[in-house]
């Protein structure tokens, strides 16, 4: 697995939205504190674009600023304003010639997983899932969850714990991590940004889905054999999830547990992954230790 450079004080953030709109003034809370951490900051053209759709921009504007930034040599890293949708629809247009000889960290999560697997997939370069701008925006300016993203930018460990929950599967391994949104994961199948899962620790998190629709997912990963080889699980936040008039019956963690517990490898749920305030950075592709007892789950990169 390819490590881009972990980044020091001086080093360029460029910031830039390759799905949907971001207003500027949503991205200043987050340019300031890189600023703090001894970063410069470069906008991209999407960044609070002109237009009036969903979009951050055309999909050809959006091509073309995050195009920029892969390319551009002086930018050290690139944290996306946020995701919604869109980034699938500009990734297979996108040239990383010139990004896999000069990688650097590409950080977000939600439909930027999509772009995760793909590199994953296709050019074995690691990247970070985590905090995006809009994460600045909640709560504390630095809290434990930003400071990770500092972290991992960073190259330092990560020790991260969650409490116990009724339905984890005690055990510890060490393994690949990877992972992501679930809707995007079962998007990517039988694509060329489709997860790669055996022998890897797994984390799957989502928002504003039917629940009926989780189990449909799972349904996927598990029918593509993407749950059989799996080293550890880690199950993260599934939030503002939606109900049919008549019940479905089952909330999230149920319907994803009804899918693992044919299986014996460890696995946790409430970790702090996903679209609340709790999002922990994971440096994506590289070995993590997740260890689940009777008491708390934990999961480092030292």
């Amino acid at each position: 697995m390819i490590i881009p450079p972990f980044l020091k004080p001086g080093d360029t953030i460029g910031i830039v939205c390759p799905g949907g709109f971001m207003a500027k003034e949503k991205v200043l809370n987050c340019v300031t504190t890189l600023k703090k951490w001894g970063y410069k900051v470069q906008l991209g053209k999407t960044v609070g674009g002109k237009s009036k759709n969903y979009f951050s921009g055309s999909d050809d504007e959006r091509l073309f600023d995050v195009q920029s930034m892969l390319d551009d040599k002086n930018i050290d890293a690139i944290i996306f304003g946020r995701g919604g949708y869109g980034t699938t629809r500009i990734l297979d247009s996108l040239d990383f010639r010139r990004f896999k000889k000069n990688p650097k960290w590409i950080v977000g999560f939600s439909d930027i997983t999509i772009l995760h697997t793909y590199l994953q997939k296709q050019l074995k370069i690691s990247s970070i899932h985590g905090p995006m701008c809009g994460a600045f925006n909640k709560g504390p300016k630095e809290n434990q969850f930003i400071l990770s993203l500092k972290d991992a930018l960073e190259g330092k460990p990560t020790i991260v714990q969650s409490e116990f929950h009724s339905l984890n599967n005690t055990g510890k391994t060490t393994a690949r991590i990877i992972g992501g949104n679930l809707c995007l994961l079962a998007h990517g199948i039988g694509t060329n940004a489709e997860l790669e899962t055996s022998g890897k620790i797994l984390f799957i998190e989502d928002i504003g889905e039917q629940l009926y629709n989780i189990d449909r997912m799972m349904l996927q990963l598990k029918r593509s054999g993407k749950l059989s080889k799996l080293k550890g699980l880690i199950v993260g936040g599934f939030t503002d999830n939606k109900d049919t008039e008549r019940p479905f019956g089952k909330n999230a963690y149920e319907i994803i547990f009804d899918h693992i517990k044919e299986y014996d490898f460890p696995t946790c749920f409430g970790f702090p992954i996903g679209h609340d305030e709790e999002n922990v950075a994971i440096q994506l592709g590289l070995k993590y230790t997740l260890e689940i007892n009777n008491y708390q789950s934990i999961l480092s990169k030292i």
